[in-house]
């Protein structure tokens, strides 16, 4: 590629960049309906034209900016718990990956952006399917993560894997919407880290 053609494409990456920065600051602002393409790219010192040139709508940056942050936090989940040796327990890495989710929620997203996330969940204003896909990295993670308890021992359940999996997902969104409800008094890591290890309790293998 020529010097012109690598400067232009660098260019392109920065605008789309400023875009998505300034949906992010407008959102920890103002509700969804309340943001308009005009306000963001105002926000950015854009055109309008290049808001066009990356994005459709307003919704498809917003479904985009959200399933980028999935994929980005699915990739340190990944990379998380592969630092980990095959012999830690199946209980240990659940537990290390619950404090490792509420840290990047309460340090990295903010609790603004988790709050608008969940209102475009319940209003529908935009896809946010790429939040609660089953397909998710994180959901395979949990299940990768059970399915070795079980296999080794550990756990001791009826229940299908994809049910209990499922089942643990649902406890992190219910424990993160109830942080939303009762911020700044609820603890997300402390209440985060009881609830799953009272589910955890309910899982182990009694002693022989």
């Amino acid at each position: 590629m020529s010097y012109n053609g690598e400067s232009r494409k660098q260019k392109a990456a920065a605008t789309k960049q400023k875009i998505y920065d300034s949906a992010e600051q407008l959102l920890a602002l103002k509700d969804f309906s309340e943001i308009s393409i005009d306000s963001i790219v105002k926000m950015a010192g854009v055109s309008k034209g290049s808001f066009y040139v990356h994005f459709t709508s307003k919704d498809a940056l917003m479904a985009s900016l959200i399933s980028d942050h999935v994929l980005k936090l699915d990739m340190d989940y990944r990379s998380f718990l592969d630092s980990f040796p095959d012999n830690v327990s199946a209980e240990t890495v659940i537990l290390l990956l619950i404090d490792k989710i509420a840290d990047l929620m309460i340090e990295k997203i903010g609790i603004d952006n988790i709050k608008a996330v969940y209102k475009a969940q319940i209003s529908k204003d935009f896809d946010t399917g790429s939040v609660t896909n089953y397909s998710r990295g994180i959901y395979k993670r949990f299940s990768d993560l059970l399915e070795r308890g079980i296999k080794r021992g550990e756990f001791e359940t009826d229940l299908p894997l994809d049910m209990l999996t499922r089942h643990y997902m649902m406890a992190i969104r219910g424990i993160t919407y109830e942080w939303c409800i009762r911020y700044p008094e609820f603890d997300y890591k402390t209440e985060a880290l009881s609830h799953f290890n009272i589910m955890l309790a309910g899982l182990r293998k009694p002693p022989a």
